[in-house]
């Protein structure tokens, strides 16, 4: 992150607080992190011995999702991801053995990269595209049986 967790929060109106840095500081060098991730990483928990209830980091990552400082997204058969990279135009790749995920840039850059057949009156501003296959890894697998 090349600004501080603070700076960000300013750069887009929001209160400086506490489980807010913490959180985005979470996701540093951990991209694509559940909620029961980051609440293990920060310390939050149920009863709220850390200052951070489960309900806060919900709430926290809601805000912060909503002023694009995170990026939440939702494989099929997975949780909820959250990353740090926002307003990019990315994509993953999933393999369906191992369950890696990988970033991916989009070839065209701006959104949305695909159109639909039918907009159905529909503006569309953005797509969302989750590849899926086996990681280099499990293939070597899959060969080896």
């Amino acid at each position: 992150m090349e600004q501080s967790a603070g700076d960000l929060l300013k750069s887009k109106g929001l209160r400086n607080t506490a489980p807010r840095r913490a959180i985005l500081t979470a996701l540093q060098g951990h991209p694509h992190s559940t909620a029961s991730d980051l609440e293990m990483r920060i310390g939050a928990s149920k009863s709220g011995s850390s200052g951070l209830s489960r309900q806060g980091l919900y709430n926290a990552l809601e805000i912060l999702t909503n002023a694009q400082l995170i990026r939440c997204f939702e494989p099929a058969g997975s949780p909820t991801l959250y990353e740090l990279r926002v307003c990019d135009n990315h994509h993953h790749l999933v393999c369906r053995k191992c369950g890696v995920l990988e970033d991916v840039d989009c070839p065209i850059g701006v959104a949305p990269c695909l159109d639909p057949v039918e907009s159905k009156g529909f503006a569309v501003d953005e797509a969302e595209i989750t590849w899926w296959g086996l990681c280099a890894q499990c293939q070597e697998t899959v060969a080896g049986s």
